[in-house]
């Protein structure tokens, strides 16, 4: 049984593709890719297509993470339906996730710094209309939710309980 999860902000091209490939990146080096999918998407449409922001994949690549790959894409019905955990990263994107998402599967939806033991911040910022630095600081933030989520995740694979 396969655990999914997807990480959602405004635009899908900072934060959001930069949580997916911190996910991703601890999903392989435990070989669990076959039983963890990880996938980013975004409340709103603007850079739909689109590559993530020059300087998210800057900062990614300067701690051995590729993003280049990835393209936005906005979040879909059958979503809510389809992952396990819907990690947003503020609480504008977590209130659009609540309006969009069936009753059904609200139970779903997080904020992703829950996860966090070393940040006490509740959301990650948008360093889109900063500098480089706040691309570094969301990173700081994303090692450490997403190291949480893992950990999350990997207790609910029954292959992995006895490890």
């Amino acid at each position: 049984m396969m655990s999914k999860v997807l990480f959602v902000c405004t635009g899908n091209i900072c934060r959001s593709p930069s949580a997916e490939g911190v996910l991703r990146r601890l999903v392989n080096e435990a070989s669990l890719s076959e039983l963890i999918q990880v996938d980013s998407a975004a409340t709103h449409g603007f850079h739909v297509g689109e590559h993530p922001d020059t300087r998210a994949q800057l900062a990614a690549r300067k701690r051995g993470y590729d993003i280049s790959a990835y393209q936005a894409r906005q979040v879909r019905r059958e979503d809510f339906r389809d992952f396990d955990l819907i990690l947003s990263m503020d609480w504008e994107n977590h209130a659009a996730l609540q309006q969009m998402c069936p009753k059904i599967y609200r139970h779903k939806l997080m904020l992703l710094m829950r996860f966090a033991t070393d940040h006490e911040a509740a959301t990650v910022p948008d360093p889109y209309y900063g500098g480089q630095e706040g691309f570094n600081k969301v990173l700081d933030y994303l090692e450490d939710a997403c190291q949480g989520v893992f950990e999350q995740v990997r207790k609910r694979i029954p292959s992995c309980q006895a490890a």
